[in-house]
């Protein structure tokens, strides 16, 4: 009997803890979930950290605020370089550290100018991170732009 009440105890604690908006996996990889950036809906996170580096998720242009995307296209690939800078932001990584991007558009040669000018405008200054762009055929909720990246920022210690 009294192993049934310490189990039903334990089980009450558990339930009634806040929701950690950052998990960490056994060997210390944390997702990711800063103020202000976009929520993650489904079965994927918007990032992780993973020792040094910062995986961020494939970003879309969606405005954080209304979860809706930036309806031109300009508009819509500067949100998606901002959100990626955002959750790179909460870990003390700045658009600097970038080590690597892909970006898939839905047409290249409508598009491939404007991340170009986009980008540029974003980070200011050279040096860029080396980039891929490929166009595909199709992005969720039929996108122009997704971009995803990994940044280097040294954990403290």
């Amino acid at each position: 009997m009294r192993w049934l009440a310490l189990s039903c105890a334990a089980a009450i604690t558990v339930a009634s803890a806040p929701a950690l908006a950052q998990s960490a996996s056994p060997n210390g990889v944390r997702t990711l979930d800063p103020p202000g950036a976009p929520k993650a809906v489904g079965t994927w996170s918007i990032g992780v950290r993973a020792g040094d580096f910062v995986f961020v998720a494939g970003m879309q242009g969606a405005d954080p605020a209304t979860g809706k995307l930036v309806p031109d296209p300009e508009g819509r690939i500067r949100q998606a370089f901002l959100n990626i800078k955002l959750i790179a932001g909460s870990e003390g990584a700045t658009l600097h550290d970038c080590v690597r991007i892909t970006v898939y558009v839905s047409d290249l040669h409508r598009y491939a100018g404007i991340v170009d000018r986009v980008q540029a405008e974003v980070w200011g200054k050279p040096p860029y991170p080396p980039r891929t762009m490929m166009e595909v055929q199709r992005l969720f909720d039929d996108d122009i732009v997704e971009i995803d990246s990994v940044f280097y920022a040294p954990a403290k210690k």
